[in-house]
């Protein structure tokens, strides 16, 4: 039978993408009790990097956002992974690090970052409710343009 998460992300017409391997001396995700920390997701599709370059040179900021919405999708793809396939076990989205490659005279951060924010409170409604970081990076790995970690509570 289908969760109830499954149900809404079919509903929403979103797949999520496989869960990506580290590509360096970390783990993909780690639990400690009930918190689920993830890893910082970048914006790979099934193994292809999609928006390589920088915010507000190469992209807009609703190319931003997309990309950031990416990130989330992997950090769901994560969380499945980790959570034995079953998303229904997300009690809340606890906390989203946003990092976004851009120069220094962009000012947008936010409206980048809500690309992951907006996709949490649609998928996990008000769980999806959550604290949030969104900063500015010179340059994050591969010359993508955002990167998103989440701390998530789960039972």
């Amino acid at each position: 039978m289908t969760g109830r998460i499954d149900a809404r992300l079919a509903e929403l017409g979103i797949e999520l993408p496989q869960a990506a391997a580290p590509v360096a001396a970390y783990v993909p995700y780690t639990r400690s009790g009930n918190t689920l920390y993830i890893s910082g997701q970048v914006t790979v599709w099934n193994g292809e990097r999609k928006f390589v370059g920088k915010v507000g040179q190469d992209f807009t900021v609703e190319q931003g956002k997309d990309a950031a919405r990416l990130c989330a999708l992997n950090i769901l793809a994560q969380a499945k992974a980790a959570l034995g396939g079953d998303l229904d076990r997300v009690t809340r989205v606890l906390r989203l690090g946003g990092f976004v490659n851009s120069g220094p005279d962009f000012h947008d951060h936010p409206l980048v970052i809500n690309g992951a924010s907006e996709l949490m409170r649609d998928v996990f409604g008000e769980a999806g409710q959550h604290a949030r970081a969104a900063v500015g990076a010179p340059s994050l790995p591969g010359n993508v343009a955002v990167e998103v970690d989440a701390i998530i509570e789960v039972a």
